[in-house]
């Protein structure tokens, strides 16, 4: 065991955060050495800081009923506390990591296997991170009545802050401002209809379950309005067995700002400040921060007392977090309240010193506020900011992607919670996030650029990511001078797509697995030099095997393709085929005049098509529409034409670059 540790294996063995080490460090308490340019901590040091044994719960087990990284974090922060671990995972899925057993279930919206599961591993307790069945009232009563302790708020406060539209009318009577719109019971399209002619647009329609952008939709003029309610129930429908929908103005250029609270259940409510969730796409987070750039003590204090009065008054219990919309004028209004721990909740963490979790178990365990050492809000020291890492591909609409791990490399020195290892195969049953990367720093700068500089430590071969996007946002003038707002990064002009260069195509061919065994299947030619013929996308190109490089980019090859680092995106090269009749005869179609093919973008179902062979169509009309992960997808008419032929019905699955439709020019 080597006796030099990083500050992310010190925080990890005494249960603290990466910015706390890095404080001890700074302050002189924990002795530390430079080797080369990273910091290291002897092991014999730790003395120096050890801290006193965390305080005891009254758990002893803990059934973690969730996958992915939300549960290796859980899993991490238990163990500490001297809580066996105990989870779940599908029958395609590996355990997840640190768990000390894990018990196959089918699926896990599975409330009684669960229930199962919890009672034959001998589990007091039952954290559900977040997602699935989270903010599930039912879900957290059967936990209940089984004898067991939820780690979260009661049901009833479940119950009363996830109907959206409830809470907003209970907000409004607490007196925290709320966004303009409708929230009644009358859902037919003539009331909705009428409300948004009230309210004026744009607006956004919003399902009254759930969240997660799921189902939402802004609607920028009247003529919009039908389809984006007929689309916002049906994944509303979807994903949370509940079409009800809310209207509320649409408030360009605002910020998105949420406030973390604790309450025991004693009743008694402490907020840690704030987060910016302003940096979205579709409605989806991709980078949060603490502290917010926008937000003064004076301001803080006025949103964490808005946020107490409206968790406290549903006798909220355990971690929460209320989001508001935030003016440039200070003016903020409510949204909604999430009644679980929130993916972000690690740059809370990082300027606050806590352990959200530790502080959720601890709760669930009985202890009061005080007894966690919380009179008050505590100091926020420095600043942290957490990039998202999806699987996702950036250069077709954020579309999810899919694929293999084949290769994973994540950065040293900043905080990684991941929900992939190398080998893992991601589906398009669930969220496409696979992990979070944390950096802090003394500035809100020195924080972007640790983040930013980890990016580039960042690979992930096999499947297509966010990483090269990512990178490329930290470095725009909007995200480094503190101005991104929701709208943002839908009006940025996103670079052009990854495009390999004569490296990446060499690597690829040197990485490709041979089609056939032995010296034929390596490139060999008789009297000529060792080549493979590679295609990507729509390229082909003949790549010599004798040529070599100083530095070459990361490469695997996969079972059906090689995978290859192109500025932090995984592009695939497969060894190209001979041409045959039917790609001749469609190369030559799509030679004509205006000639365009519509591939899926991503594996889904088809749930609608709306063309027919001859008919006309026009640029931008959607053809195809696809869902996974319980959203809507619509593949559009890259231009005004006529529909040549469609290849798919509704209800047939679809892989990437499947064919959809043919268009010929009008």
């Amino acid at each position: 065991m080597t006796d030099e540790l990083t500050p992310r294996q010190v925080a990890d063995q005494l249960g603290v955060t990466v910015r706390t080490v890095q404080r001890w460090i700074a302050d002189g308490r924990l002795p530390a050495t430079r080797v080369g340019g990273r910091v290291r901590v002897s092991r014999s040091s730790l003395s120096a800081v050890a801290t006193t044994p965390a305080a005891p719960t009254a758990i002893s087990t803990l059934l973690v009923a969730n996958r992915g990284e939300i549960a290796a974090r859980i899993a991490r922060t238990a163990r500490r506390l001297g809580i066996r671990v105990v989870g779940v995972h599908a029958p395609d899925e590996r355990p997840s990591e640190g768990v000390d057993a894990s018990h196959e279930i089918g699926s896990y919206l599975d409330a009684d296997a669960l229930l199962t599961v919890a009672w034959r591993s001998g589990a007091e307790a039952v954290h559900p991170g977040y997602g699935f069945l989270a903010e599930n009232a039912g879900f957290a009563a059967a936990v209940g009545a089984a004898g067991l302790l939820w780690v979260g708020p009661p049901p009833d406060a479940i119950a009363a802050m996830g109907d959206k539209a409830a809470a907003r009318r209970r907000a409004a009577a607490l007196g925290v401002p709320t966004v303009p719109g409708y929230d009644g019971a009358a859902q037919d399209d003539a009331t909705l209809t009428r409300e948004a002619d009230r309210i004026g647009y744009p607006l956004l329609v919003k399902p009254s379950a759930g969240g997660g952008g799921k189902g939402m939709r802004v609607v920028r003029s009247a003529g919009d309005l039908a389809e984006s309610l007929a689309a916002a129930r049906r994944e509303a429908q979807r994903s949370f067995a509940d079409d009800r929908l809310i209207l509320e103005r649409y408030l360009a250029g605002s910020r998105h700002v949420e406030i973390q609270v604790l309450f025991d259940a004693h009743g008694n409510g402490v907020h840690l400040g704030e987060r910016d969730c302003s940096t979205q796409r579709r409605n989806q987070k991709i980078v949060e921060e603490a502290p917010a750039p926008s937000v003064s003590p004076e301001l803080r204090a006025r949103m964490g007392e808005a946020a107490l009065r409206v968790a406290g008054g549903v006798g909220y219990v355990n971690a929460g977090t209320v989001e508001m919309l935030l003016s440039d004028a200070g003016e903020f209004f409510f949204l909604e309240m999430n009644t679980r721990l929130q993916v972000e909740h690690p740059v809370t963490e990082a300027v606050t010193g806590r352990d959200l979790v530790a502080d959720q178990l601890r709760i669930a365990g009985g202890a009061t506020l005080a007894e966690l050492g919380l009179s008050g809000p505590p100091p926020i020291r420095g600043h942290a900011i957490e990039a998202r890492i999806y699987a996702e591909d950036p250069e077709s609409g954020f579309l999810p992607a899919s694929g293999t791990v084949e290769r994973l490399e994540w950065p040293e020195g900043v905080r990684v919670d991941a929900g992939v290892r190398t080998g893992d195969v991601v589906t398009d049953r669930y969220d496409p996030m696979l992990a979070k990367i944390v950096a802090s720093g003394a500035t809100r700068q020195e924080a972007i650029d640790r983040l930013r500089a980890a990016l580039e430590e960042t690979l992930v071969l096999g499947v297509r990511t966010n990483v090269r996007f990512l990178r490329w946002l930290l470095d725009q003038p909007p995200m480094r001078q503190g101005q991104m707002r929701t709208d943002t990064v839908a009006a940025l002009e996103l670079p052009p797509p990854a495009s390999p260069g004569d490296a990446e195509w060499t690597a690829a061919a040197l990485a490709a697995p041979p089609r056939i065994d032995g010296v034929w299947g390596g490139g060999w030619r008789l009297n000529g030099t060792p080549v493979r013929r590679l295609r990507h996308g729509e390229q082909e190109r003949s790549v010599r095997l004798d040529v070599v490089r100083e530095s070459a980019p990361a490469a695997v090859g996969g079972a059906d393709a090689t995978f290859v680092d192109v500025e932090g995106q995984s592009l695939e090269f497969v060894i190209a085929p001979p041409p045959s009749i039917e790609d001749a005869l469609r190369h030559a179609g799509a030679a004509g005049e205006g000639a365009s093919v519509l591939t899926a973008p991503m594996p889904g179902r088809v749930i609608a098509v709306r063309a027919a062979a001859g008919e006309l169509v026009t640029a931008h009309q959607p053809l195809v529409v696809l869902e996974a992960m319980k959203m809507e997808h619509a593949v559009v008419a890259p231009m005004d034409g006529s529909v040549a032929r469609v290849h798919v019905s509704v209800g047939k699955q679809v892989q990437r670059g499947d064919l959809l439709v043919e268009l010929t020019g009008s």
